[in-house]
């Protein structure tokens, strides 16, 4: 990945997890990064640079008390905004040096996700009012752990022109979508049939490196309110399972933006304008 699309990237909101498996110190990857994800005593979670300044430990490995992580081996400890605050082989615990500190990254939980951003965020996270809305149900389904690029990820939930072949017999045309890109590997989608009743896709991909990605999707609809949350997320293993082995079969392994360098139609739409918005703005 060239410098500057790794540049543009960090300063990202990117979905690290579900929220609600940060119960303990949890390990992750973002663009190669590696990252603990913790909560203090009042539940607000942290995101951390997965290393111990002291001998490079992970810090998931540790363990959180009150407001702070401990790391597993000599037992430093850290504050929430990073500096540590005991050496427990020192004379005095507490004389700590100031260079000892972890590396804090920003975070914020929204929709039931973790998100984090490694630089100063260019962009917020989308505004979706029906996954805020009590009258709606949300669904989480995944996360789904692909070996490809986040963007063939999120590109193939663009691709409306598979659907028949992939998926015979479970997915048809469908009705109307409105579809809004939120880069860069952030999608929603709108679905409805002319009355009352909608659907409503967020889908958003964490660049975990170059060949892996992770996926998280939610699915909110305001009709059908009774049905088991399970009936949507096995439908959706399928459906994502069916299109794993297809996308994990491109080359290259990232889309390519220039749009010369494939062949598009006209049904090829909204991946283009993917292509092209993520050309514009840095990330291809």
């Amino acid at each position: 990945m060239s410098t500057d699309r790794l540049a543009a990237l960090r300063a990202c909101w990117h979905p690290v997890a579900y929220a609600d498996v940060i119960t303990a110190p949890h390990a992750t990857t973002l663009l190669g990064e590696p990252l603990v994800l913790w909560r203090d005593a009042r539940g607000a979670v942290h995101a951390f640079r997965d290393v111990c300044v002291h001998r490079g430990t992970a810090l998931s490995l540790g363990r959180v008390d009150g407001n702070e992580i401990v790391c597993a081996y000599h037992g430093w400890r850290y504050g929430a905004d990073g500096a540590c605050t005991a050496i427990p082989q020192l004379a005095e615990p507490t004389r700590v040096p100031a260079r000892a500190r972890a590396v804090v990254y920003a975070v914020c939980e929204r929709y039931g996700i973790v998100w984090v951003a490694l630089a100063e965020p260019a962009w917020p996270i989308p505004d979706v009012p029906e996954l805020e809305n009590a009258a709606w149900r949300v669904v989480r389904t995944g996360p789904f752990a692909w070996a490809c690029d986040a963007s063939r990820q999120v590109e193939n939930f663009t691709d409306f022109g598979h659907f028949a072949f992939v998926h015979p017999g479970l997915l048809g045309d469908p009705a109307q979508p409105v579809v809004a890109l939120h880069l860069p590997y952030t999608i929603v989608e709108h679905i409805d049939w002319g009355g009352h009743d909608g659907l409503v896709y967020l889908f958003a991909s964490q660049p975990v490196a170059d060949d892996r990605c992770i996926g998280y999707c939610l699915v909110a609809r305001n009709y059908n309110l009774e049905q088991p949350d399970h009936v949507i997320q096995a439908f959706e293993r399928t459906i994502f399972g069916q299109d794993q082995r297809v996308v994990e079969s491109q080359r290259p392994d990232c889309v390519p933006f220039d749009l010369a360098a494939e062949l598009h139609l006209t049904f090829d739409a909204v991946a283009v304008a993917y292509r092209r918005a993520m050309r514009v703005n840095g990330f291809g």
